[in-house]
């Protein structure tokens, strides 16, 4: 019984519901001036991958990079429509939000078990 259990989290962890350009873009706006090996990591992704999708992002306007010394910063367009035909009409503005709203809960809650 217990190997059902770990086989079912091991089919479950093989896909995601939030693509990597999402977990770049969530990664990005959890801390702006992330080096790209720490987007990478956040998002548990390759640096490479994390390159990739950067050059997507910013192409697509999305993503606007900025050099701060000899360190990039990563800027966020909000108002940018989502790219998924079901959702078109939602902003990244909208997507943030849900994260940011699940941000503060989280820390909500692990204050309460301090």
């Amino acid at each position: 019984m217990g190997e059902g259990k770990s086989s079912d989290l091991q089919a479950l962890r093989s896909w995601t519901f939030i693509t990597n350009h999402a977990q770049v873009l969530l990664a990005v706006a959890r801390d702006p001036a992330a080096t790209v090996a720490q987007l990478a990591a956040a998002a548990e992704i390759t640096e490479r991958s994390t390159y990739r999708i950067l050059s997507d992002l910013q192409r697509a306007g999305y993503v606007r990079r900025r050099r701060v010394g000899r360190h990039n910063a990563y800027e966020i367009n909000p108002s940018m429509p989502l790219r998924d035909p079901t959702i078109e009409n939602e902003s990244v503005r909208d997507l943030l939000s849900l994260i940011a709203h699940a941000d503060v809960e989280a820390h909500q809650q692990s204050q309460r078990v301090a």
